[in-house]
């Protein structure tokens, strides 16, 4: 008989004490040396995607985490644009690539955040980085987890931003929410992470992030 397991139940309080002690922003082993293999990535759910991504070119980036510090806290995600090339539609944190110009990976997540949705740093208290995350296409994703003052006001780039949104944390932190589902991907299987939040299909990337933010943040 499989055994149930019970997600803690933290308050906002709890939640970022726990961030702040088990989180920091020194710089991810791995990001740009093809030598290290991140132990964290699409192949945490199918382990096949670790040998296909590993040939592939090292695109690194970096991702929000935003965790608005409500009575009940909230994660702050994005509905990708429909016309982009490159997952239209998809539900994703605020972020993208890691330019030359960008000192760390916190500062292309906040820059990458105020250009998408117009989230005004003021409002943003960095605090650590989750593992190093490595996609199917090579993608090398530092997640930057950070409390997020109310009150702010957003502005959408249409370009790259459909639509913005907020999940209670208390969900998505849930185990027994999170899934695994499978579809054909290039003539292959695919095995990931899934979350639905009522008409939202959170999957993939986002999906394998949040779980890796479970298993810091609320594993014992």
């Amino acid at each position: 008989m499989q055994e149930m397991v019970t997600t803690p139940v933290l308050s906002a309080a709890e939640f970022f004490t726990r961030a702040g002690e088990r989180l920091d922003l020194v710089m991810p082993q791995g990001l740009t040396d093809p030598n290290v293999i991140p132990k964290r990535g699409d192949h945490d759910a199918d382990p096949v995607m670790e040998k296909i991504a590993a040939v592939r070119p090292i695109r690194p980036a970096a991702v929000l985490v935003p965790v608005v510090d409500h009575p009940e806290p909230t994660v702050l995600l994005t509905q990708r644009a429909q016309h982009l090339p490159d997952h239209p539609g998809q539900i994703s944190f605020p972020g993208g690539k890691i330019e030359a110009s960008d000192e760390t990976p916190k500062h292309s997540a906040l820059r990458e955040a105020e250009e998408e949705i117009g989230l005004d740093r003021a409002h943003v208290e960095p605090l650590g980085y989750l593992d190093l995350y490595m996609t199917t296409l090579g993608y090398r994703i530092v997640p930057l987890v950070a409390r997020v003052e109310p009150g702010f006001t957003l502005t959408l780039n249409p370009s790259e931003v459909d639509n913005v949104f907020e999940v209670p944390l208390a969900f998505l932190m849930d185990i027994a929410n999170h899934q695994r589902h499978s579809r054909e991907w290039q003539g292959v299987t695919r095995h990931f992470y899934a979350i639905t939040f009522e008409q939202r299909y959170i999957w993939g990337v986002t999906a394998g992030i949040l779980r890796n933010l479970y298993d810091r943040i609320y594993r014992e």
